[in-house]
């Protein structure tokens, strides 16, 4: 029976520890905060795209896939200036492939 519940503990400790590291909108922010300049038109894309390969990176499941897409989505509605061709176009002007292309209305549940 100890080593039953041994085992539970230690699954949550693994549960708990894996949810701790979900992707947030804080973390996409944090990654793409260089791309705002080019993105609006006033600056140069600059190392934008190191940021858009490390978030394609650590994106590398479904739900943190959806959380991109999301972030991704308010932030746009948010911004102001936001060059929508250029967003649409980021991630093959920075050679990464995406499920999903930046606009105003994307469909994040069905990103996979």
């Amino acid at each position: 029976m100890a080593g039953k519940i041994a085992c539970l503990v230690v699954l949550c400790i693994v549960a708990v520890a894996r949810s701790a590291e979900a992707l947030t909108c804080t973390d996409v922010d944090a990654h793409l905060k260089n791309c705002v300049p080019f993105l609006t038109n006033t600056g140069l894309l600059g190392t934008c795209c190191d940021g858009v390969k490390e978030l394609n990176a650590v994106a590398s499941t479904t739900v943190d896939r959806q959380t991109a897409c999301t972030c991704l989505e308010a932030a746009a509605k948010s911004m102001l200036l936001l060059d929508l061709t250029k967003a649409a176009n980021l991630p093959n002007t920075c050679g990464v492939e995406l499920p999903f292309k930046i606009s105003l209305n994307m469909a994040c549940s069905t990103v996979v």
